[in-house]
């Protein structure tokens, strides 16, 4: 039955997230859904029959508050079955603009935020023999574009643990589904969502105007939210999802492009790679 699942969202007072939770109330599952502002989520979501939707402030760079939620959650539906890790923002710069606090403050809420979340769930998935993972990451985690050197390094990072955590818990009933997006229509790339770097340095001009198109095309991108929601559900519900999907018919090519590119570097080269096995 679809309303037996019980869902946990993080950031979710807009974007993916917003279009997830709207999609899964409307389908009669059991939303929990996290934001950095409680009424901005309460007001972004709507009217909502009692007992269906948990709205829950958190701060993502501290595992108690984190922690605190989940446990919110489980006790107010009696079960989490599918935790997203939705939340996380973009940051443009090279990487000798970016301060220390922006690049820590990006790794805080796009990779250890995941994984604070993933920590605090999975012991009820066990206990249960059962749960699904989302962990969005980005195209950027496989094929960036120029000037986002420090955004690629965390969703590279979501790619890679996505992988191993799939094989890890895979034996113990649970899926786990990393889903790298393209462009979609939400505020990514709008003026308020949108960190860069404070510090600029002239030489880096030509990497300053791709950052200033790429905001320019807020509200123009290919991808639309309340398909991708579609998707989501489409993941939990099937018997065989995969541990990576590419969202998008750009992210899909510029993968392709990435790894045919990486194949024939790799083939090209393979008598150096070989050279360094002992005789």
């Amino acid at each position: 039955m679809l309303d037996q699942k019980v869902w946990y969202v993080t950031g979710a007072s807009k974007g993916l997230g917003l279009a997830l939770v709207k999609k899964l109330l409307s389908n009669n599952y059991r939303v929990a859904a996290t934001s950095r502002n409680l009424e901005e989520l309460k007001r972004a979501v709507g009217q909502v029959p009692e007992g269906r939707f948990l709205p829950l402030q958190v701060d993502l760079k501290s595992s108690e508050s984190i922690d605190q939620s989940v446990k919110l959650a489980y006790e107010y539906f009696g079960q989490i079955d599918v935790a997203v890790n939705n939340a996380g923002y973009g940051i443009g710069g090279a990487i000798e603009e970016l301060s220390k606090q922006e690049i820590m403050s990006n790794f805080e809420v796009n990779v250890f935020g995941s994984i604070y979340v993933i920590q605090s769930v999975l012991p009820y998935m066990r206990a249960k023999r059962y749960g699904h993972i989302i962990n969005i990451s980005s195209i950027a985690g496989v094929a960036p574009h120029t000037g986002w050197s420090i955004y690629a390094a965390t969703k590279s990072a979501i790619m890679g643990m996505s992988d191993v955590l799939a094989q890890d818990v895979r034996s113990m009933g649970i899926n786990v589904t990393v889903v790298a997006p393209g462009g979609f229509r939400t505020e990514f790339n709008s003026a308020e969502s949108l960190v860069v770097a404070d510090y600029k340095i002239t030489d880096y001009f030509p990497l300053h105007e791709g950052i200033k198109q790429f905001a320019a095309n807020h509200g123009k991108q290919l991808g639309d939210p309340e398909k991708a929601a579609e998707v989501f559900i489409e993941l939990v519900e099937s018997n065989n999802p995969p541990t990576c999907l590419f969202l998008g018919s750009d992210a899909f090519q510029r993968a392709t492009e990435k790894y045919n590119k990486l194949l024939e570097d790799m083939q090209a080269n393979k008598k150096i790679s070989e050279r360094t096995d002992s005789n």
